[in-house]
């Protein structure tokens, strides 16, 4: 009996240092998250979007090269340990392999390029707040493809959220709606199904981060360079240099890299009210830096950004239920 609790009592234990890890990792992903947009517009405006997404994917490919170097040294040792005791390590499938390379793909590339187009044809306060409606599709998943426990709040919460970017796309400018170009808007859309589909299937497969993120970066910059060529190149200098290398090893790297390994850890629970704070964070700053929005954009913002926290403090209690 003794035993029994002193096992109980060590997994309890090994769950909470989890759990502190994960939003740890969280809470670092959604600080570098919510610079994201303010250095990016300040990129915008003097450089092609794709000399900027260039910059950002050779940051991040060196971060994750970085990581991923050091991760090996580990399996390494680790590896040998299992050999010295026989244990036998599970091969890598080629349909595993596949799947995690499109799951890398979509959820790197598909996100970053297609929010910074978004950046690009659109207010950068609107296209951000659009952008991380991701929560929401992740909340609709969830009722379509799991089985919470208020599935009505959860269904409420997401139908608040999107009348919430509605507002923010019509933006009260004499009810003209989509008062920037469509494809803007379309790519915010588009940027948010991206991250859903990579916050929902990352903890999902069993590769780690560094192997998971790594070959999407390079393809993210063998891609952004061609799109660089076709615009004609011409390499940054000084500040602007050092920005877009930091948006690629900051926001997206690192950011990353954090935001995988805090959903590897535990799933959609607490980490997931850490990482709507992102949209709060990051408008504030926009706001701070001269970005304006509409009243009726605001109240917008607010429903978004409302819906956001109560989607995530329901999965948090139901994932403590569990």
């Amino acid at each position: 009996m003794v035993e029994q609790q002193n096992r109980i009592l060590c997994r309890l234990f090994r769950q909470g240092s989890g759990s502190i890890s994960a939003l740890v990792f969280a809470a670092g992903a959604v600080a570098l998250w919510s610079t994201n947009a303010l250095v990016g517009k300040s990129l915008l405006a003097g450089h092609p979007v794709s000399q900027v997404q260039f910059l950002q994917f050779a940051g991040a490919a060196l971060v994750f090269a970085a990581i991923r170097l050091m991760s090996r040294a580990i399996r390494l040792m680790s590896r040998a340990i299992r050999l010295m005791s026989r244990e036998r390590v599970a091969p890598v499938t080629a349909g595993a392999a596949f799947i995690s390379l499109a799951v890398g793909f979509i959820g790197l590339v598909g996100t970053m390029v297609l929010q910074y187009i978004a950046f690009a044809s659109m207010p950068v306060i609107e296209a951000n707040l659009v952008a991380y409606t991701w929560p929401l599709m992740v909340a609709a998943a969830v009722i379509a493809l799991e089985n919470p426990r208020r599935p009505a709040l959860l269904g409420l919460a997401a139908v608040v959220g999107f009348i919430g970017v509605a507002l923010v796309i019509s933006g009260g400018r004499n009810q003209s709606w989509f008062d920037g170009d469509l494809v803007g808007y379309l790519a915010a859309f588009g940027s948010a199904l991206c991250m859903a589909f990579y916050s929902i299937m990352v903890g999902r497969v069993a590769t780690p981060a560094d192997r998971l993120l790594l070959p999407s970066s390079l393809i993210g910059v063998a891609l952004t360079f061609l799109w660089c060529a076709r615009d004609g190149f011409t390499w940054p200098i000084g500040a602007d240099l050092a920005l877009g290398l930091y948006l690629g090893a900051g926001p997206m790297g690192l950011g990353y890299y954090f935001w995988s390994r805090a959903l590897k850890l535990e799933g959609s629970g607490r980490v997931a009210v850490v990482a709507y704070l992102t949209p709060i964070a990051s408008t504030l700053l926009l706001t701070l830096s001269g970005e304006r929005l509409t009243v009726t954009a605001i109240v917008g913002a607010i429903l978004v950004i409302g819906s956001c926290v109560a989607v995530g403090v329901e999965r948090s209690e139901a994932e403590n239920h569990v």
